[in-house]
């Protein structure tokens, strides 16, 4: 048996045991998470890890590209799990995270390479605009700094994308929701977060503010005091 799924075996004496009375308290009580953490499926990527997180401290969408399709009609896993998060669990922080050697924006950066995947290729679809900020604003990269720049860059567009969900955008509008973009770096072993005052990614450091892409703060666009009024 693969060595990987044979560890279930101690899963009830090491890990539940370990923590009973929290496994208790969350099926007893349900669970409560504040936190949403969109990562990619790559396994070198444990967002659990990431945040320290016990059972039941964050709810977790990964998919090739943490990827968040902006909203339509058409119903799907991501779209779906993000409004119940946020409508449903109330969640008041979502992290959109990227990661060095991401192997779907290296497809995303060489398309050619998606011959004969054709799902992958059009879920890749979402991150064209990563593709194409990089095309035309970082002319001169050699491959891997190309596909470390895409992965950068597909945050920012992930994050304008999770902006057009109804539910996201109505907690936003209520200053209840704080959006997040990170990237990790597997090598390095450190997280760059997203400042949204300045555009760019900063290391994150326990002796300065953590950089948010979006604070919490209410932002209603018909909330303005005419001149007329004003008089």
């Amino acid at each position: 048996m693969n060595d990987v799924i044979g560890r279930v075996f101690g899963f009830e004496k090491d890990v539940f045991g370990s923590d009973a009375d929290l496994y208790s308290k969350l099926a007893t009580d349900g669970q409560s998470p504040k936190v949403l953490m969109i990562s990619c499926s790559d396994s070198r990527v444990v967002p659990e890890h990431i945040l320290q997180a016990k059972p039941g401290d964050v709810f977790v969408i990964r998919n090739a590209g943490n990827i968040v399709p902006p909203f339509t009609q058409q119903n799907g896993g991501t779209t779906s799990t993000v409004e119940y998060a946020v409508a449903v669990l109330g969640v008041t922080d979502i992290i959109v995270s990227g990661h060095s050697g991401c192997g779907a924006m290296g497809a995303l950066m060489k398309p050619e390479t998606l011959d004969g995947l054709p799902s992958v290729a059009a879920w890749l679809r979402h991150s064209h605009a990563a593709h194409s900020v990089v095309e035309n604003s970082y002319p001169d990269l050699d491959d891997a700094a190309a596909v470390r720049a895409a992965s950068l860059e597909n945050v920012v567009v992930q994050i304008s994308h999770l902006r057009t969900h109804p539910a996201v955008a109505s907690r936003i509008a209520k200053g209840e929701l704080t959006l997040h973009g990170w990237f990790v770096d597997i090598h390095a072993g450190t997280i760059l977060a997203l400042d949204g005052e300045t555009g760019r990614f900063a290391p994150i450091n326990a002796d300065r503010p953590l950089p948010v892409a979006l604070p919490a703060a209410k932002r209603l666009a018909a909330d303005f005091v005419t001149a007329e009024a004003a008089e």
